[in-house]
């Protein structure tokens, strides 16, 4: 018997735990002080109205001999996936209904889809980065370059000519800078991908925060993204589905074989989304739903503008915020990441997360996040400014 030495290489603790261990710690010493988090981008507002409504039916329904439901179909009930091809249309993207993949979330899929795929591909990620695309790749042994993402090129990096790569990972809007591509820069890595014979792998799992014209929901709006992209969304934080779990990947028939690999993967390795999740998710797409969860999206939007304001006043550097829920900002008085952690957990009882858990070029560089309450982001933003003005 051989363990997987690939596991060797990975950093001994998954960022957001060590934030965790650090919180525990800190609060274990100090009991009487208030934590406000606003690091994991995990969603506060409730599930809306029309959507526990669905659940509750289905709940219903699953009591009953004559509408009880057992094994779904492992690439999603027909109701659901005829809900995201409709919603697809709004954004000029039409889709047959057997490219559509519904799952329990993009996390999932991300690193699921690399089943697909040989270890000797190399993979191109950008630097910062969402962890889980670089820890899913170490742990098969494939060789990871990166793509630098810094102030220089507002975090939005362009294709190099003379780098090759096999896989390429895109997140846009991003995690964990806000930063999104417009329709001519994600053209650009099309474009590249075509030349090398490369796939993309597209997260746009912060599309609904998107309210600006030029920049995509989809990648599959710029014309030849179906013959080289697969995309990847959910509904964690357009409708706060992160403890509910439900999401959706694209796989088109346009790139061969990758289509029937992935359906033979899904029912080989994967059960299926509950059918009481599935009905929540198909509310998100109603006209009532969607209502509704802009109202939710409208009450994060609003703390990120507070976030963004105070940040202003403190002249800190930051981007992001306006196509997403995170703001990336730049460490005051010249701080490491960590230190800064530190320092805002210790003076300030606020906790982020440290731009260095998201690659070397996050150095310097503090995440915060507009899921909290409006009044615990108007109270962290005060305690904040009181440090820094």
């Amino acid at each position: 018997m051989n363990l997987n030495k690939n596991y060797d290489n990975l950093e001994q603790s998954y960022l957001f735990s060590t934030v965790a261990k650090k919180v525990n710690e800190f609060t274990s010493k100090n009991p009487d002080k208030k934590i406000i988090r606003l690091g994991i981008g995990d969603v506060t507002l409730p599930l809306c109205k029309k959507v526990i409504e669905a659940m509750h039916k289905a709940v219903d329904e699953m009591g009953m001999q004559s509408t009880f439901r057992g094994y779904g179909p492992e690439q999603g009930y027909d109701f659901l996936r005829e809900a995201v091809q409709k919603y697809y249309t709004t954004h000029n993207v039409n889709l047959d209904l057997d490219e559509i993949f519904i799952s329990d979330g993009a996390k999932s899929d991300l690193g699921n889809i690399l089943d697909l795929f040989g270890n000797d591909n190399t993979v191109l990620v950008p630097d910062p980065v969402y962890p889980v695309y670089v820890d899913t790749n170490i742990m098969a042994g494939r060789k990871v370059i990166f793509a630098d993402a810094n102030g220089d090129n507002c975090f939005l990096p362009l294709p190099d000519k003379n780098v090759k790569a096999d896989l390429i990972y895109i997140c846009s809007p991003n995690n964990p800078t806000g930063a999104a591509y417009n329709r001519e820069q994600l053209n650009s890595w099309i474009e590249y991908a075509k030349e090398n014979n490369a796939i993309i792998l597209f997260d746009t799992a912060y599309e609904c925060f998107i309210d600006d014209s030029s920049i995509p929901h989809s990648i599959y709006e710029i014309e030849g993204a179906k013959d080289c992209a697969i995309e990847f969304c959910s509904l964690s934080k357009m409708a706060g589905f992160t403890g509910t779990r439900c999401g959706y990947t694209i796989v088109p028939k346009a790139l061969g074989k990758l289509n029937k690999m992935w359906l033979r993967r899904q029912t080989t390795k994967f059960n299926g989304v509950p059918y009481i999740v599935q009905r929540g998710a198909e509310a998100v797409f109603t006209e009532e739903g969607q209502k509704e969860i802009k109202e939710n999206l409208n009450y994060y939007k609003e703390n990120a503008k507070i976030i963004s304001e105070t940040l202003k006043r403190c002249n800190i550097w930051h981007v992001g915020g306006k196509y997403s829920p995170y703001i990336w900002l730049k460490c005051p008085n010249n701080m490491k990441s960590w230190e800064f952690f530190d320092y805002l957990l210790e003076h300030a009882q606020v906790v982020g997360t440290p731009g260095a858990g998201f690659g070397k070029n996050g150095e310097g560089y503090f995440r915060l996040t507009s899921f909290g309450s409006k009044e615990n982001t108007l109270e962290a933003m005060e305690r904040i400014e009181k440090l820094f003005k």
